[in-house]
Protein backbone atom coordinates (compact mmCIF):
# COMPACT_ATOMS: atom_id res chain seq x y z
CA UNK A 1 0.00 0.00 0.00
CA UNK A 2 2.74 2.83 0.64
CA UNK A 3 4.37 2.60 -3.03
CA UNK A 4 0.55 2.94 -4.10
CA UNK A 5 0.27 5.66 -1.70
CA UNK A 6 3.68 7.58 -2.87
CA UNK A 7 2.91 7.12 -6.40
CA UNK A 8 -0.65 8.74 -6.18
CA UNK A 9 0.93 11.49 -4.23
CA UNK A 10 3.08 12.05 -6.89
CA UNK A 11 0.58 12.47 -9.30
CA UNK A 12 -1.31 14.85 -7.44
CA UNK A 13 1.36 16.71 -7.04
CA UNK A 14 2.21 16.93 -11.12
CA UNK A 15 -1.47 18.21 -11.23
CA UNK A 16 -1.14 20.69 -8.46
CA UNK A 17 2.50 21.94 -9.92
CA UNK A 18 2.70 21.65 -13.35
CA UNK A 19 5.18 24.05 -14.02
CA UNK A 20 5.21 26.90 -16.41
CA UNK A 21 5.01 26.25 -20.12
CA UNK A 22 4.71 29.83 -21.19
CA UNK A 23 8.40 30.47 -20.10
CA UNK A 24 11.00 29.49 -22.32
CA UNK A 25 14.71 27.96 -21.49
CA UNK A 26 16.86 30.97 -20.35
CA UNK A 27 19.70 31.07 -23.04
CA UNK A 28 21.68 33.80 -21.44
CA UNK A 29 25.54 33.34 -22.04
CA UNK A 30 24.39 29.76 -23.22
CA UNK A 31 26.78 28.12 -25.49
CA UNK A 32 25.47 25.60 -27.65
CA UNK A 33 28.76 23.39 -28.14
CA UNK A 34 28.76 23.19 -24.43
CA UNK A 35 25.19 22.00 -24.25
CA UNK A 36 25.89 20.07 -27.12
CA UNK A 37 28.75 17.95 -24.84
CA UNK A 38 26.83 18.33 -21.90
CA UNK A 39 23.77 16.88 -23.62
CA UNK A 40 26.00 13.73 -24.30
CA UNK A 41 27.71 13.38 -21.28
CA UNK A 42 24.29 13.10 -19.83
CA UNK A 43 24.07 10.12 -21.52
CA UNK A 44 26.97 8.65 -21.35
CA UNK A 45 26.59 8.61 -17.36
CA UNK A 46 23.22 7.19 -17.75
CA UNK A 47 24.65 4.35 -19.54
CA UNK A 48 26.71 3.65 -16.82
CA UNK A 49 23.66 2.51 -14.67
CA UNK A 50 22.99 -0.47 -17.18
CA UNK A 51 26.55 -0.80 -17.21
CA UNK A 52 26.61 -1.54 -13.37
CA UNK A 53 23.77 -4.13 -13.66
CA UNK A 54 25.64 -6.44 -16.00
CA UNK A 55 29.12 -5.87 -14.18
CA UNK A 56 27.11 -7.08 -10.58
CA UNK A 57 24.58 -8.95 -12.48
CA UNK A 58 27.43 -11.64 -13.66
CA UNK A 59 29.02 -11.84 -10.68
CA UNK A 60 26.23 -13.26 -8.40
CA UNK A 61 24.61 -17.04 -8.17
CA UNK A 62 22.59 -17.65 -11.53
CA UNK A 63 19.26 -17.46 -9.76
CA UNK A 64 19.94 -14.09 -8.62
CA UNK A 65 20.94 -12.25 -12.15
CA UNK A 66 17.66 -11.12 -12.59
CA UNK A 67 16.91 -9.03 -9.32
CA UNK A 68 20.61 -8.49 -9.20
CA UNK A 69 20.36 -6.48 -12.44
CA UNK A 70 16.76 -4.80 -11.75
CA UNK A 71 18.31 -3.40 -8.43
CA UNK A 72 20.45 -1.18 -10.11
CA UNK A 73 17.49 -0.82 -13.31
CA UNK A 74 14.98 0.75 -10.64
CA UNK A 75 17.15 3.79 -9.20
CA UNK A 76 16.28 4.75 -12.70
CA UNK A 77 13.32 5.09 -12.49
CA UNK A 78 12.85 5.77 -8.91
CA UNK A 79 15.24 8.47 -8.47
CA UNK A 80 14.37 10.25 -11.56
CA UNK A 81 10.95 10.76 -10.01
CA UNK A 82 12.41 11.76 -6.29
CA UNK A 83 15.12 14.39 -8.12
CA UNK A 84 12.30 15.83 -9.90
CA UNK A 85 9.96 16.43 -6.98
CA UNK A 86 12.69 17.06 -4.30
CA UNK A 87 16.31 15.80 -4.56
CA UNK A 88 17.65 18.59 -6.96
CA UNK A 89 16.39 21.30 -4.23
CA UNK A 90 18.15 19.62 -1.48
CA UNK A 91 21.07 18.82 -3.32
CA UNK A 92 21.29 22.55 -5.11
CA UNK A 93 18.74 24.40 -3.83
CA UNK A 94 19.03 27.93 -1.24
CA UNK A 95 21.97 26.56 1.05
CA UNK A 96 20.36 25.98 5.16
CA UNK A 97 23.88 26.04 6.66
CA UNK A 98 25.69 24.74 4.61
CA UNK A 99 24.26 21.20 5.08
CA UNK A 100 21.17 20.76 2.79
CA UNK A 101 19.78 22.27 0.31
CA UNK A 102 16.17 24.64 0.62
CA UNK A 103 13.41 21.49 -0.57
CA UNK A 104 11.00 24.58 -1.90
CA UNK A 105 14.01 25.87 -4.50
CA UNK A 106 12.72 23.81 -7.28
CA UNK A 107 9.97 21.74 -5.96
CA UNK A 108 8.75 20.11 -8.48
CA UNK A 109 11.25 21.88 -10.97
CA UNK A 110 9.73 25.05 -10.16
CA UNK A 111 11.31 27.45 -12.22
CA UNK A 112 14.35 25.35 -13.67
CA UNK A 113 13.24 26.10 -17.21
CA UNK A 114 13.98 30.13 -16.90
CA UNK A 115 16.40 29.92 -14.34
CA UNK A 116 19.50 30.80 -14.22
CA UNK A 117 22.78 28.76 -15.06
CA UNK A 118 24.73 27.69 -12.33
CA UNK A 119 28.12 29.37 -11.35
CA UNK A 120 29.96 26.34 -12.08
CA UNK A 121 27.98 25.80 -15.13
CA UNK A 122 27.68 29.06 -16.81
CA UNK A 123 27.32 27.95 -20.39
CA UNK A 124 24.86 25.51 -20.01
CA UNK A 125 20.89 25.55 -19.15
CA UNK A 126 20.47 24.88 -15.31
CA UNK A 127 17.55 22.06 -16.49
CA UNK A 128 20.72 20.26 -18.02
CA UNK A 129 22.75 21.07 -15.03
CA UNK A 130 19.83 19.31 -13.27
CA UNK A 131 19.19 16.10 -15.50
CA UNK A 132 23.49 15.85 -15.66
CA UNK A 133 23.45 15.97 -11.68
CA UNK A 134 20.44 13.40 -11.95
CA UNK A 135 22.77 10.56 -13.66
CA UNK A 136 25.23 10.68 -10.60
CA UNK A 137 22.22 10.43 -7.73
CA UNK A 138 20.71 7.41 -9.65
CA UNK A 139 23.77 5.39 -10.07
CA UNK A 140 24.73 6.23 -6.46
CA UNK A 141 22.59 4.04 -4.42
CA UNK A 142 22.88 0.96 -7.08
CA UNK A 143 26.31 0.83 -6.40
CA UNK A 144 25.48 -0.23 -2.80
CA UNK A 145 23.43 -3.27 -4.07
CA UNK A 146 26.55 -5.35 -4.80
CA UNK A 147 27.26 -5.32 -0.72
CA UNK A 148 23.64 -6.91 0.26
CA UNK A 149 23.18 -8.65 -3.40
CA UNK A 150 21.17 -12.18 -3.18
CA UNK A 151 19.32 -11.86 0.32
CA UNK A 152 17.11 -8.16 0.52
CA UNK A 153 13.68 -8.07 -0.19
CA UNK A 154 12.91 -5.85 -3.24
CA UNK A 155 10.43 -4.03 -2.00
CA UNK A 156 12.56 -2.59 1.34
CA UNK A 157 15.24 -2.10 -1.10
CA UNK A 158 13.01 0.40 -3.05
CA UNK A 159 12.41 2.14 0.47
CA UNK A 160 15.70 2.45 1.93
CA UNK A 161 17.17 3.93 -1.58
CA UNK A 162 14.47 6.58 -1.14
CA UNK A 163 15.75 7.14 2.24
CA UNK A 164 19.78 6.81 1.40
CA UNK A 165 19.19 9.86 -1.41
CA UNK A 166 17.54 12.00 0.12
CA UNK A 167 19.25 11.83 3.83
CA UNK A 168 22.82 10.63 2.67
CA UNK A 169 23.79 11.50 -0.99
CA UNK A 170 21.94 14.99 -0.78
CA UNK A 171 23.29 16.48 1.92
CA UNK A 172 26.54 14.91 0.94
CA UNK A 173 26.07 16.64 -2.74
CA UNK A 174 25.31 19.94 -1.23
CA UNK A 175 28.10 19.95 1.27
CA UNK A 176 30.13 19.24 -1.66
CA UNK A 177 29.38 20.90 -4.76
CA UNK A 178 27.21 23.62 -3.82
CA UNK A 179 29.30 26.77 -3.18
CA UNK A 180 27.87 27.70 -0.11
CA UNK A 181 28.56 23.74 1.29
CA UNK A 182 30.30 22.73 4.22
CA UNK A 183 33.07 20.96 2.93
CA UNK A 184 33.04 23.31 -0.16
CA UNK A 185 33.97 26.14 2.18
CA UNK A 186 36.38 23.81 4.15
CA UNK A 187 38.66 24.05 0.89
CA UNK A 188 37.55 20.20 -0.36
CA UNK A 189 38.22 18.87 -4.18
CA UNK A 190 35.82 16.53 -5.59
CA UNK A 191 35.74 16.94 -9.58
CA UNK A 192 32.87 14.43 -10.14
CA UNK A 193 32.45 12.13 -7.09
CA UNK A 194 34.33 10.68 -5.02
CA UNK A 195 33.57 12.03 -1.90
CA UNK A 196 29.52 12.38 -2.98
CA UNK A 197 29.28 9.24 -4.70
CA UNK A 198 31.96 6.08 -4.34
CA UNK A 199 32.54 6.66 -0.46
CA UNK A 200 28.81 7.32 0.89
CA UNK A 201 28.15 4.23 -1.33
CA UNK A 202 30.94 2.18 -0.25
CA UNK A 203 30.66 3.42 3.44
CA UNK A 204 27.06 2.52 2.94
CA UNK A 205 28.07 -0.81 1.56
CA UNK A 206 29.84 -1.92 4.56
CA UNK A 207 27.13 -0.87 6.67
CA UNK A 208 24.52 -3.07 4.87
CA UNK A 209 26.72 -6.21 4.85
CA UNK A 210 26.94 -5.88 8.59
CA UNK A 211 23.16 -5.50 9.27
CA UNK A 212 22.10 -7.80 6.81
CA UNK A 213 24.53 -9.92 7.91
CA UNK A 214 26.28 -13.58 5.75
CA UNK A 215 24.17 -14.79 3.05
CA UNK A 216 23.04 -18.88 4.14
CA UNK A 217 25.41 -19.80 0.83
CA UNK A 218 28.21 -17.32 0.80
CA UNK A 219 30.21 -19.41 -2.01
CA UNK A 220 29.09 -19.69 -5.22
CA UNK A 221 30.47 -19.01 -9.11
CA UNK A 222 29.71 -16.00 -10.89
CA UNK A 223 26.87 -16.44 -12.95
CA UNK A 224 28.40 -14.87 -16.38
CA UNK A 225 31.53 -13.36 -16.91
CA UNK A 226 30.82 -12.52 -20.26
CA UNK A 227 28.45 -10.18 -18.99
CA UNK A 228 30.69 -8.50 -16.32
CA UNK A 229 33.11 -8.06 -19.08
CA UNK A 230 29.90 -5.88 -20.61
CA UNK A 231 29.29 -3.93 -18.07
CA UNK A 232 32.49 -2.83 -17.63
CA UNK A 233 32.74 -1.71 -21.30
CA UNK A 234 30.14 0.17 -20.34
CA UNK A 235 30.80 1.91 -17.22
CA UNK A 236 34.29 2.06 -19.18
CA UNK A 237 32.68 4.39 -21.76
CA UNK A 238 30.35 5.85 -19.52
CA UNK A 239 32.56 7.24 -17.12
CA UNK A 240 34.27 9.46 -19.44
CA UNK A 241 30.99 11.44 -19.23
CA UNK A 242 30.92 11.15 -15.67
CA UNK A 243 34.78 13.05 -15.11
CA UNK A 244 35.17 14.74 -18.39
CA UNK A 245 31.52 15.82 -18.30
CA UNK A 246 31.98 17.38 -14.50
CA UNK A 247 34.18 20.36 -16.27
CA UNK A 248 30.52 21.03 -17.52
CA UNK A 249 31.61 22.75 -21.02
CA UNK A 250 33.52 21.25 -23.89
CA UNK A 251 37.01 22.89 -23.10
CA UNK A 252 40.65 22.22 -21.88
CA UNK A 253 39.37 20.59 -18.32
CA UNK A 254 37.29 17.94 -20.35
CA UNK A 255 40.01 17.13 -22.14
CA UNK A 256 42.09 17.05 -19.32
CA UNK A 257 39.77 14.17 -17.24
CA UNK A 258 39.41 12.11 -20.15
CA UNK A 259 43.03 11.84 -19.98
CA UNK A 260 43.86 11.56 -16.93
CA UNK A 261 40.53 8.70 -16.52
CA UNK A 262 41.70 6.91 -19.52
CA UNK A 263 45.07 6.58 -17.73
CA UNK A 264 44.31 5.60 -14.29
CA UNK A 265 41.56 2.67 -15.23
CA UNK A 266 44.41 0.86 -17.76
CA UNK A 267 46.86 1.56 -14.92
CA UNK A 268 44.74 -0.27 -12.61
CA UNK A 269 43.45 -2.90 -14.84
CA UNK A 270 47.10 -4.18 -15.52
CA UNK A 271 48.11 -3.79 -12.10
CA UNK A 272 45.56 -6.15 -10.61
CA UNK A 273 46.55 -8.97 -12.57
CA UNK A 274 49.93 -8.55 -12.51
CA UNK A 275 49.61 -7.93 -8.40
CA UNK A 276 47.60 -11.10 -8.90
CA UNK A 277 50.64 -12.80 -10.93
CA UNK A 278 52.77 -12.63 -8.67
CA UNK A 279 51.43 -14.00 -6.09
CA UNK A 280 50.73 -17.17 -8.16
CA UNK A 281 47.26 -16.74 -9.65
CA UNK A 282 46.02 -16.78 -13.33
CA UNK A 283 45.19 -13.21 -14.77
CA UNK A 284 41.56 -13.25 -14.97
CA UNK A 285 39.05 -11.70 -17.34
CA UNK A 286 37.45 -10.55 -13.29
CA UNK A 287 40.74 -9.25 -11.80
CA UNK A 288 41.15 -7.39 -15.05
CA UNK A 289 37.22 -5.82 -14.99
CA UNK A 290 37.40 -5.06 -11.24
CA UNK A 291 41.12 -3.59 -11.42
CA UNK A 292 39.46 -0.94 -14.04
CA UNK A 293 36.75 -0.28 -12.11
CA UNK A 294 39.05 0.73 -9.12
CA UNK A 295 40.83 2.78 -11.15
CA UNK A 296 38.10 4.52 -12.28
CA UNK A 297 36.80 5.51 -8.98
CA UNK A 298 40.12 6.53 -7.64
CA UNK A 299 40.67 9.11 -10.32
CA UNK A 300 36.94 10.57 -10.31
CA UNK A 301 37.66 13.08 -7.53
CA UNK A 302 41.46 13.69 -8.74
CA UNK A 303 40.24 13.83 -12.53
CA UNK A 304 40.24 17.71 -13.75
CA UNK A 305 43.22 18.35 -10.80
CA UNK A 306 46.10 16.06 -11.66
CA UNK A 307 48.62 15.43 -14.33
CA UNK A 308 48.40 12.14 -16.70
CA UNK A 309 51.59 10.92 -14.98
CA UNK A 310 49.87 10.94 -11.49
CA UNK A 311 46.69 9.41 -13.20
CA UNK A 312 48.56 6.65 -13.64
CA UNK A 313 50.07 6.39 -10.35
CA UNK A 314 46.74 6.92 -8.68
CA UNK A 315 45.25 3.99 -10.77
CA UNK A 316 48.22 1.83 -9.76
CA UNK A 317 48.19 2.81 -5.82
CA UNK A 318 44.75 2.20 -5.63
CA UNK A 319 44.48 -1.42 -7.69
CA UNK A 320 46.75 -2.52 -5.28
CA UNK A 321 45.40 -1.44 -2.03
CA UNK A 322 42.00 -2.60 -3.13
CA UNK A 323 43.36 -5.88 -3.96
CA UNK A 324 45.22 -6.39 -0.82
CA UNK A 325 41.52 -5.02 1.25
CA UNK A 326 39.41 -8.00 -1.16
CA UNK A 327 42.13 -10.22 0.54
CA UNK A 328 41.82 -9.19 3.84
CA UNK A 329 37.74 -9.04 3.71
CA UNK A 330 37.65 -12.43 2.22
CA UNK A 331 40.78 -13.89 4.28
CA UNK A 332 40.16 -12.27 8.04
CA UNK A 333 36.72 -11.23 8.09
CA UNK A 334 33.09 -13.13 8.85
CA UNK A 335 31.47 -9.64 6.53
CA UNK A 336 29.29 -10.63 3.69
CA UNK A 337 30.01 -8.28 1.45
CA UNK A 338 28.90 -9.94 -1.91
CA UNK A 339 30.99 -8.51 -4.47
CA UNK A 340 33.64 -6.35 -2.72
CA UNK A 341 31.61 -2.99 -2.71
CA UNK A 342 33.13 -1.60 0.30
CA UNK A 343 36.90 -2.89 -0.49
CA UNK A 344 36.57 -1.93 -4.45
CA UNK A 345 34.11 1.51 -4.70
CA UNK A 346 34.80 1.92 -0.64
CA UNK A 347 38.62 1.85 -0.37
CA UNK A 348 38.78 3.37 -3.75
CA UNK A 349 36.99 6.47 -3.26
CA UNK A 350 39.15 7.00 -0.53
CA UNK A 351 42.42 6.16 -2.12
CA UNK A 352 41.26 8.76 -4.51
CA UNK A 353 40.56 11.52 -1.99
CA UNK A 354 43.45 11.31 -0.43
CA UNK A 355 45.90 11.30 -3.49
CA UNK A 356 43.63 13.99 -4.71
CA UNK A 357 44.97 16.09 -1.66
CA UNK A 358 48.79 14.97 -2.13
CA UNK A 359 49.24 15.21 -6.77
CA UNK A 360 46.17 18.45 -6.91
CA UNK A 361 47.95 21.06 -9.17
CA UNK A 362 46.71 24.18 -9.52
CA UNK A 363 48.50 24.08 -12.83
CA UNK A 364 46.57 21.78 -13.98
CA UNK A 365 43.08 23.60 -12.74
CA UNK A 366 43.96 27.58 -11.71
CA UNK A 367 39.57 27.02 -10.70
CA UNK A 368 41.35 24.88 -7.58
CA UNK A 369 41.98 28.33 -5.76
CA UNK A 370 42.63 26.03 -2.42
CA UNK A 371 46.21 25.26 -2.98
CA UNK A 372 48.53 22.16 -3.99
CA UNK A 373 48.78 18.95 -3.08
CA UNK A 374 51.35 17.46 -0.70
CA UNK A 375 53.64 16.36 -3.91
CA UNK A 376 54.33 20.12 -3.96
CA UNK A 377 55.34 20.68 -0.68
CA UNK A 378 51.78 22.37 0.43
CA UNK A 379 50.18 21.03 3.73
CA UNK A 380 46.72 22.37 3.36
CA UNK A 381 44.42 20.57 1.06
CA UNK A 382 45.89 17.24 2.05
CA UNK A 383 45.10 18.64 5.60
CA UNK A 384 41.03 19.99 4.40
CA UNK A 385 41.17 16.16 2.84
CA UNK A 386 41.81 13.97 6.04
CA UNK A 387 39.28 16.15 8.16
CA UNK A 388 36.71 15.37 5.67
CA UNK A 389 37.29 11.43 5.31
CA UNK A 390 36.99 11.22 8.75
CA UNK A 391 33.59 13.23 8.23
CA UNK A 392 32.11 11.77 5.63
CA UNK A 393 32.90 8.61 6.39
CA UNK A 394 31.68 8.77 10.05
CA UNK A 395 27.75 10.65 8.42
CA UNK A 396 27.80 7.71 5.59
CA UNK A 397 28.45 4.55 7.50
CA UNK A 398 26.58 5.65 10.69
CA UNK A 399 23.53 7.18 8.93
CA UNK A 400 23.17 4.52 6.79
CA UNK A 401 22.90 2.07 9.44
CA UNK A 402 20.01 4.16 11.18
CA UNK A 403 18.10 4.55 7.95
CA UNK A 404 18.62 0.36 7.33
CA UNK A 405 17.33 0.56 10.98
CA UNK A 406 14.35 2.70 10.29
CA UNK A 407 13.57 0.69 7.00
CA UNK A 408 13.87 -2.87 8.67
CA UNK A 409 10.99 -1.37 11.03
CA UNK A 410 8.97 -0.82 8.56
CA UNK A 411 9.31 -3.69 6.32
CA UNK A 412 11.75 -6.29 6.86
CA UNK A 413 14.44 -5.84 4.81
CA UNK A 414 15.75 -9.64 4.49
CA UNK A 415 14.47 -12.70 2.55
CA UNK A 416 13.62 -15.33 4.23
CA UNK A 417 15.84 -18.56 4.35
CA UNK A 418 13.41 -20.26 1.80
CA UNK A 419 13.15 -17.13 -0.40
CA UNK A 420 17.04 -16.68 -0.22
CA UNK A 421 17.26 -20.55 -0.98
CA UNK A 422 14.87 -20.43 -4.00
CA UNK A 423 16.98 -17.18 -5.45
CA UNK A 424 15.56 -13.48 -5.77
CA UNK A 425 15.04 -13.81 -9.36
CA UNK A 426 11.86 -16.12 -8.41
CA UNK A 427 11.00 -14.87 -5.19
CA UNK A 428 10.95 -11.50 -5.34
CA UNK A 429 9.64 -11.48 -9.39
CA UNK A 430 8.90 -14.91 -10.28
CA UNK A 431 11.07 -14.51 -13.33
CA UNK A 432 14.15 -16.65 -14.08
CA UNK A 433 16.64 -17.11 -16.58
Amino acid sequence: MLPFALLLAILVLSFIFPGNPATGINEEGISYPDTAWMLTATALVLIMTPGLAFFYGGMVNKKNVISTMLQSFICMAVISILWVVVGFSMAFGESQGGIIGNPGTFFMMKGLLEGKPREVAPTIPLVLFAMYQLKFAIITPALITGAFAERIRFTSYILFIVLFSLFIYCPLAHATWHPEGILAQLGVLDFAGGTVVHMSAGWAALAGALYLKKRNEPSHSPARITYVLLGTGLLWFGWFGFNAGSAFGANGLAATALATTSAASGSAAFAWIIFDAVRGRKPSAMGTCIGAVVGLVAITPAAGFVTIPHALAIGIISSLVSNLMVEIRTRRTNIDDTLDVFPCHGVGGIVGMILTGVFASQKVNPGNTVGNGLVYGETTLFANHMIALVGVSIFAFFGTLLLLKVTDLITPLRVTDEEEKEGLDLSQHGEKL
